[in-house]
């Protein structure tokens, strides 16, 4: 086989944010397929704020990408060769094996799925569809336990996972308040996505926009962001409330494999959540959590995206050769909606 593999393999851990030279791009032959094997031609892939932090040598819900290891991260493409009796040669498929432009991998691997481009743009199963989609579905109905008439905020609402949050609250019958950074995310929060109110973080003071937007304190906050944001929701917070945490993109340069004294990490939710009192209920959560339950998830999701209910935005950056740049613009909020790599076509 004359193909060549582009694969990014991470070279050195970072200290902030991350630069190129935390990678190196690989270029090696596609080897030969194996018994009950399959070759897929990468043709989206999926940035998310995660990946900074498997990049740090740190003890985590997940082990970090080894020095060497191709990068992690979930993609969508096309079968292209096929020796196997489950996938057939044009079958379309998700797949979490990282910065890659193929992929071989088993027929039976835990993170290969098979996708429907009648159902939804292949693309949008790595977003609304996708990860993000099912992140925001199970946050809200199982850590959440959302209600319908609940005050629910959620920090980060025009991203892949906080744009879904936001929707589906309403969706389910509820007060949803965004909040993030610029007027023009805040137009599309707003005036696209139809949410009650979009507050900008950055033109206006957090403290009184919350409390105008939500006059009758907040039932559920969406945890993406930490730091100042959380510090604001923290203070409206109703008895009973309930804070899933999906991230705390604010912190995530902060923390690094230099790091000894656990005295020198930076600020958490949890340290922020943790010392209210009465203290909310709040735990940080994964979608491989409830991976028996994704395929309800993604009819759910596709559902509402064919009724219209949920919208979502894309920023595309064309090549495999800029995911790390489509990384660093996630993590300082440059992207707007889910920031993907357009692999090929």
């Amino acid at each position: 086989m004359d193909k060549i593999n582009k694969r990014w393999l991470l070279n050195k851990r970072p200290e902030g944010m991350p630069e190129d030279e935390c990678w190196k791009l690989d270029k090696s032959p596609i080897p030969e397929l194996e018994e009950n094997q399959i070759l897929i031609k990468v043709m989206w892939l999926s940035i998310d704020p995660y990946m900074r932090g498997r990049m740090n040598d740190m003890e985590s819900y997940t082990d970090p990408v080894k020095l060497g290891e191709v990068m992690t991260g979930e993609s969508v493409g096309q079968v292209i060769q096929s020796r196997s009796q489950k996938f057939q040669i044009g079958d379309y498929v998700a797949a979490h094996k990282g910065w890659q432009s193929f992929i071989v991998c088993d027929h039976d691997d835990s993170g290969l799925m098979r996708i429907f481009p009648d159902i939804a743009p292949i693309q949008a199963f790595l977003g609304p569809a996708g990860m993000p989609g099912r992140t925001a579905y199970f946050g809200l109905k199982k850590v959440g336990k959302i209600k319908e008439g609940d005050t629910v905020v959620v920090s980060a609402a025009s991203g892949a996972v906080g744009s879904v949050v936001g929707q589906m609250a309403k969706i389910l019958g509820c007060r949803s308040v965004g909040i993030a950074g610029g007027k023009k995310k805040c137009d599309f929060i707003k005036n696209v996505m139809e949410l009650d109110e979009a507050i900008d973080y950055k033109a206006e003071k957090l403290d009184e926009a919350l409390k105008h937007a939500c006059p009758k304190g907040i039932d559920l906050y969406f945890e993406n962001v930490g730091g100042e944001v959380a510090k604001s929701v923290a203070k409206l917070l109703n008895p009973g409330a309930r804070v899933p945490i999906c991230g705390f993109i604010s912190a995530y340069n902060s923390f690094n494999s230099n790091i000894k004294d656990r005295n020198d990490l930076p600020e958490t939710p949890f340290d922020i959540f943790g010392s209210l009192s009465p203290v909310p209920e709040h735990r940080f959560f994964v979608v491989t959590e409830f991976e028996r339950d994704w395929e309800e998830a993604t009819q759910k999701l596709a559902e509402w995206m064919r009724q219209g209910k949920i919208k979502y935005k894309e920023t595309v950056l064309e090549g495999i050769e800029k995911a790390p740049q489509g990384l660093r613009d996630v993590l300082s909020g440059k992207n707007f909606g889910k920031q993907l790599i357009k692999v090929s076509s």
